[in-house]
């Protein structure tokens, strides 16, 4: 899986909402470039910043990290 998804596959992969993918992006100040998001610093700046993820989700997200 590549590191930097859209907003659809990152919430397809989380199992949440795009609208809610982009707004935890605004919360939490990820940059969004040409429409993609880093994958992994999404869910460490959520997870630092206090916000929560599905576990098992997150955890399936980021073993797919090379």
């Amino acid at each position: 899986m590549a590191v930097h998804l859209t907003p659809e596959e990152l919430s397809e992969a989380l199992g949440i909402a795009p609208r809610h993918v982009v707004s935890l992006c605004v919360e939490h100040s990820v940059p969004i470039y040409n429409g993609r998001i880093d994958k992994t610093l999404f869910v460490h700046s959520v997870n630092a910043g206090g916000g929560s993820l599905p576990n098992e989700a997150t955890e399936s997200l980021m073993a797919t990290t090379g």
